[in-house]
């Protein structure tokens, strides 16, 4: 089995963490989607302040997508990378371009849920092989979609 000195693991150690986040990446990638829709498809009074907010999310879930999948190449394994296989395993479902500008920001808010669900079950999977850099990684994550949640559940209260 090939070991990786430098960082200490072992592709079969690693396997779970990579496996969380596959299941990561793909829930991202379809949120990352939803966003792109949201941003282009927004209509009504809300139009200007969620554009801009959509957009904004999109670009940090961007990033996101770029890190988790490096950090499995890291492992010595490959991310999925096709939309079908996102599809596949991902929990956050498409949706159409007809929702109303208060749906749409309830989905996100219910994606944001379904992320924090896979970003947690990443740092448990990391933490049993002490991969600290892969809880560093995501608890970030967790901060910052703890933050966007709260904040657009406040909006939603409008």
């Amino acid at each position: 089995m090939k070991s990786y000195k430098k960082l200490g693991f072992s592709q079969e150690e690693t396997k779970e963490v990579v496996e969380t986040l596959n299941k990561l990446l793909s829930n991202l990638q379809v949120h990352y989607q939803k966003l792109r829709n949201f941003h282009w498809n927004v209509e009504g009074k809300d139009f200007f302040e969620l554009h801009e907010q959509f957009e904004q999310e999109y670009d940090a879930v961007k990033l996101r997508i770029d890190e988790v999948a490096e950090r499995i190449r890291v492992f010595g394994h490959k991310p999925l990378s096709t939309m079908a296989s996102y599809l596949e395993v991902a929990e956050i479902k498409e949706v159409g371009t007809d929702l109303s500008a208060t749906d749409m920001v309830k989905e996100v808010i219910a994606d944001y849920e379904i992320l924090l669900s896979f970003m947690v079950d990443a740092i448990t999977a990391a933490e049993e092989i002490d991969d600290s850099a892969t809880e560093d990684l995501i608890t970030g994550y967790v901060k910052s979609t703890e933050l966007r949640h709260w904040m657009f559940s406040v909006w939603i209260k409008n």
